[in-house]
């Protein structure tokens, strides 16, 4: 699992186009249509990227920028937006908003691809090394293997992306349901109590054989990693 990019823009075509294009260098990106969807999206869990389209039906991409600006949870996410690449003026309305970047339309979706790693290379540079260590846990993306106290951890692919995701931020608490987004996005049918079931999966994989507290369990709030 990758670093989270969501992407709103209400053209289906493009949409599809650049998530192949992001997933295929190992992003997960999740898809709305409109400006109106994002705060609500966005109260589920923060993404790494947000791309906008500046048009959107209900709420401009500008709009939403601006916005997500004046917000204590939003005021440093990383933002990319898409703008006409004749309009001088929308550019520069995109930048005062706070937009992180403008991509000038028309473009490829190789350059938002790279648009997007250079902002990841700004902002939290870690998404993007393929080897990620806590405490004595070591997790490399690329060969999709985990070891800890340099013995190596058997874990399934649910495991190991809930694991990747807890490293990410050592000591933060993340509830159920931000959990559960992490690792099957808007599916509905998912229960949060599966959650709990992969968390037992995991602690016994990472424990090798010995019972310890490096995944809390944080009483009414959820599961932490801890930040040794």
């Amino acid at each position: 699992m990758g670093a989270r990019v969501v992407i709103v823009d209400d053209d289906e075509t493009l949409r599809l186009m650049l998530q192949r294009a992001l997933e295929n260098e190992g992003f997960t990106v999740t898809l709305l249509s409109s400006g109106t969807d994002v705060d609500e999206r966005l109260r589920l869990s923060i993404p790494d990227v947000l791309v906008l389209n500046t048009v959107l039906p209900g709420m401009s991409g500008i709009d939403v920028c601006r916005r997500l600006r004046t917000e204590p949870a939003t005021h440093r996410l990383p933002i990319i937006l898409l703008v006409a690449g004749n309009d001088k003026n929308e550019h520069l309305a995109g930048l005062s908003a706070g937009a992180d970047d403008c991509v000038l339309k028309p473009y490829s979706s190789a350059e938002l691809v790279i648009r997007v790693k250079n902002l990841l290379r700004r902002s939290n540079p870690t998404l993007l090394e393929h080897m990620v260590k806590v405490g004595d846990l070591v997790l490399d993306r690329e060969a999709h293997r985990v070891h800890r106290q340099k013995k190596e951890v058997r874990l399934g692919p649910t495991e190991f992306k809930l694991l990747e995701f807890l490293m990410r931020s050592p000591g933060k608490v993340y509830s159920r349901s931000e959990l559960r987004l992490s690792l099957w996005g808007d599916d509905a049918t998912v229960d949060e109590r599966v959650v709990d079931v992969h968390i037992n999966r995991l602690r016994k994989g990472i424990g090798l054989g010995k019972a310890d507290d490096v995944i809390r369990t944080v009483r009414g709030a959820g599961y932490a990693l801890g930040d040794f």
